[in-house]
């Protein structure tokens, strides 16, 4: 039964099924308005269930045609049937089998969760509760059944009839009509099952194994986008190699499936040998991608590849566990990502977008921890702190045990749980055993939510030539968490001297193997150590490689930051260190303009800006990351409370210019060298030397906007590949005049008839920071391509405006508010996950200034307050309220 909105679930009260599935058998017959469901599952009592205990089986929104058991007709006496369950108080203690038919329609669907028409083709989405709206069933993850599927349809409108598994037969039936068989051998839970019919165009390939098996591979995309699933089906062979190579994981079925679908919740779904995917991370060609959808076709590709094993054959034993499966697979996704492309760059990115999503998250209403220990509705709970957090951990643990014992405890996670609904004591205790380590210290990261802020303070004494390094963690309360413990947070760190040379470490403070590896265990709340034989005062190179989710305060001082931009070893923490200027160079202004006083100037931010510049070429990507500027949403984490976000971008803005005035001569030969780089490739150097020629381009506009307007519209007008014709698009949008608009109407009428591209257009003018954006985003949900059933369109639109302007969004009139109240409100009846996730905008509402708070709160009580909303917008609004 869905659990109805307000009641709590709780990881304590988890309990094995009464039941258990042995097989599933469906027999689907496809229709837009009437598709028939007959589902004969054999059953048998749990023996970890309660005895004696009635049959009771999940629906939502089902309608019931009849139920047999052991081929015997029920009458409605036998049992209770209502669109959201079906009780049976008496079934036989032995095995016995239950059919059971349903009708659903597909074309009312708009929640996108179950059966439900995307264009003209049929597919499923099942997790987490979908396959309950398909027919009623034991709809929970530890409930593992094998599945036999046959699905039937209109030959001329779906010719193509895909579900799990391997295909076993086919046949044609009267008036037009044919089936398809399909098996999966392997035991998996509901939310695994999956099912496509549509008429579609395929890309097919194959791939052999590391044991010589033949692998059967489609991508299944509408009529002539065959061509633009080439780098998609490229990657997803790399990720099949990679995995073997890395992990020792072999693909074990004879065929492996993706489909593109244009109506989807989610990113993709990797249910067992057939991927259902968003279109937008399938579809590229040069001309309609950028590098970011190529990267992000390519990470995507492999995370829902590499779930065949993290999460299919290894599932979770309840939705609590969800971090098992996608942290540890977001994990592997990006060190698949490290491998094809910068390692460093791919760091990050990786940091980045978890500063961007998750830390937010955690200092917000919305905190939980990466294993929650309650949830209203589990829809909500697919966040950034189960993916991104989740994945952090799952890094900081190979850093301690090491890269060798890390992969000894995942082959003993695979041969050990195989077949199996693990939990995340499951999972550690096969790296407690590859390391001979006690990790229930360790394991405080999945249950306490929150992000540790870790203090680094030196003290340097020239007479003894030593030096004292002390951290200190502390986490901050969150919502049902007041009291925190000290974490395991490893800390990798090195020492540099006045000459910029890294120094050998001598400490009788620290093992061994500490010194080694560079690396301090940082276990209770304090630690010093002392270091010998230091000849001068060194730079703190602390938290390298971003070796822990923690956040560093306060960032050292100017001069030591422009010391580790030159001399660090660590890309990343050459990347920190010019951010933390930034930061500080930017938050220097605001301090100025709350106080009246002159505007100050970053002389020495600049001069280091200025060297990583004449040195780009030996790196492009890491010096486009170095030379980027924190983002608004970046200076608003940081600010934490009292935030303007109209401060904010002034300041920002400001600095830019001063930059670009100082730069933008040193950078126009570069763009201009850098456009001349030939036929487009996606690899990633190419994107590298693109994505540096972006960065040039803006500070020649940021120092010359009348120039680079200039140069904007002539890339704009001769670009060969939708990366620099976005990126010209993206520096007029900000310039604005005439020549935004017109370059509006130009990319509209080039890319009318292409969805993708188009929601890059309808993202880019959501996104500029401007008050009249507000108008402009309610003008172009009037425009006749703009479509509310459509997630994809919705946030490209009302999500990008909402996440993404800061400045329009939350505009001082509350008209952003009121926009996205409105929005949330009339798509929650239709597709209750997309609004909530809307909703969630909103979750970081309390570390702004006291009128846009005030203003905000007067909004999510309004939706609060309605009386009619579904359980996943209603959790988010309570939650955000609490």
């Amino acid at each position: 039964m869905r659990h109805p909105a307000n009641v709590a679930v709780r990881l304590v009260d988890y309990r094995p099924a009464d039941f258990l599935i042995d097989a599933v058998a469906l027999d689907i017959s496809l229709d837009r308005t009437a598709s028939k469901v007959v589902a004969t599952l054999s059953l048998r009592r749990n023996p970890k269930g309660a005895p004696g205990a009635p049959l009771s089986l999940d629906g939502d929104d089902l309608t019931l045609v009849g139920v047999k058991l052991d081929g015997r007709p029920l009458g409605p006496q036998d049992y209770t049937a209502a669109p959201d369950h079906l009780l049976l108080e008496k079934v036989p203690d032995g095995p016995f089998t239950l059919e059971i038919e349903t009708r659903v329609d597909p074309s009312a669907n708009t929640q996108l969760s179950g059966l439900y028409r995307s264009g003209s083709a049929y597919c499923t989405q099942c997790e987490a509760e979908g396959f309950r709206r398909i027919t009623y069933f034991l709809d929970r993850p530890d409930v593992l059944s094998v599945y036999t599927t046959r699905v039937e349809g209109d030959k001329g409108e779906a010719p193509i009839l895909l579900s799990n598994g391997n295909p076993v037969k086919s046949g044609n039936l009267p008036d037009g009509r044919h089936y398809a068989v399909w098996r999966d051998p392997f035991p998996k839970p509901s939310y695994l099952f999956a099912l496509v019919g549509g008429d579609l165009g395929a890309l097919r390939d194959s791939f052999t194994t590391m044991s010589g098996r033949k692998i059967d591979l489609a991508i299944y995309v509408e009529h002539g986008k065959e061509a633009r699933a080439t780098y998609a089906m490229d990657a997803l062979k790399r990720s099949m190699r990679w995995d073997e190579e890395k992990f020792g994981r072999e693909y074990d079925l004879d065929v492996f499936n993706i489909v593109a679908v244009s109506d989807f919740n989610m990113g993709a779904m990797e249910n067992k040998g057939l991927n259902i995917f968003n279109d937008k991370y399938v579809l590229a060609s040069p001309e309609t991608a950028t590098d970011g959808d190529y990267a992000g076709i390519e990470g995507v590709i492999a995370h829902e590849y590499f779930h065949n094993w993290t999460g299919n054959r290894i599932t979770c034993r309840d939705w609590f566990q969800l971090c098992l499966k996608e942290g540890l697979t977001v994990f592997r996704d990006q060190e698949f990502s490290a491998d094809m492309r910068s390692r460093a760059v791919e760091r990050i990115g990786d940091v980045r977008g978890l500063r961007l999503a998750q830390f937010p998250e955690d200092g917000g209403p919305l905190a939980h921890p990466v294993r929650p220990e309650v949830y209203h509705e589990i829809n909500n709970f697919y966040t950034a702190t189960v993916y991104e957090k989740g994945a952090e951990i799952v890094r900081m643990l190979r850093t301690l045990i090491g890269d060798e014992t890390f992969r000894r405890g995942m082959d003993i996670y695979f041969e050990r749980f195989d077949g199996t609904a693990a939990t995340v004591e499951d999972y550690l205790s096969c790296f407690a055993e590859a390391s001979g380590r006690d990790l229930s210290h360790f394991a405080l990261w999945y249950s306490q939510a929150g992000t540790p802020i870790l203090s680094t303070e030196g003290a340097y004494d020239p007479q003894a030539k030593t030096f004292s390094l002390t951290l200190k963690q502390h986490t901050p309360p969150t919502p049902g968490q007041s009291e925190k413990k000290p974490l395991v947070v490893p800390v990798a760190f090195a020492l540099f001297g006045e000459n910029g040379e890294k120094l050998e470490l001598a400490s009788p403070d620290a093992r061994a193997d500490e010194l080694a590896r560079g690396l301090i265990e940082l276990t209770d709340a304090e630690r010093k150590i002392t270091f010998a034989g230091v000849a001068s005062r060194p730079v703190v190179s602390a938290l390298r490689g971003f070796s822990a989710p923690v956040r560093l305060e306060p960032a050292p001082e100017s001069a030591d930051l422009e010391k580790l931009l030159a001399c660090d070893d660590d890309p990343f923490n050459r990347w920190q260190a010019a951010q933390s200027l930034a930061l500080r160079a930017i938050f220097a202004r605001v301090d100025a303009a709350k106080k009246g006083a002159q505007t100050p100037q970053a002389p020495g931010f600049i001069g280091a800006l200025r060297t990583i510049l004449a040195g780009a070429d030996a790196d492009p990507a890491f010096a486009a990351q170095a030379l980027s500027l924190p983002s608004e949403i970046d200076l608003a984490r940081e600010a934490g409370h009292d935030v303007d976000p109209d401060v904010l971008f002034s300041a920002r803005y400001g600095l830019r210019e001063e930059i670009g005035r100082a730069l933008g001569a040193d950078a126009e030969p570069i763009y201009r060298r850098l456009s001349d780089a030939g036929p487009y490739s996606p690899d990633a150097a190419s994107a590298g030397r693109r994505m540096l020629k972006a960065l040039a381009l803006d500070l020649v506009a940021a120092g010359d906007p009348e120039k680079g307007s200039a140069l904007a519209r002539s890339q704009f007008a001769a670009a060969g590949n939708m990366t620099d014709r976005l990126g010209a698009l993206t520096l007029l949008a900000l310039l604005g005049g005439e020549a935004r608009e017109a370059a509006f109407a130009a990319f509209y009428e080039q890319y009318k008839g292409d969805a993708l591209v188009l929601d890059k257009w309808f993202s880019l003018q959501a996104t500029i920071p401007e008050p009249a954006t507000t108008k402009r985003v309610v003008d172009l949900m009037r425009h006749p391509d703009f479509s509310l059933t459509n997630p994809n369109r919705v946030r490209s639109l009302i999500g990008a405006f909402s996440n993404a302007n800061l400045t329009g969004f939350h505009a001082l009139d509350g008209s952003g508010y009121d926009l996205l109240t409105r929005i949330v409100l009339e798509l929650d009846p239709k597709n209750p996950q997309l609004a909530a996730r809307l909703l969630s905008a909103l979750r970081s509402w309390r570390t702004l200034e006291p009128r846009r708070r005030g203003l905000i709160e007067e909004r999510l009580r309004h939706i609060a307050a309605q009386g009619n909303l579904s359980p996943d917008t209603k959790d988010i609004a309570t939650r955000a309220l609490s």
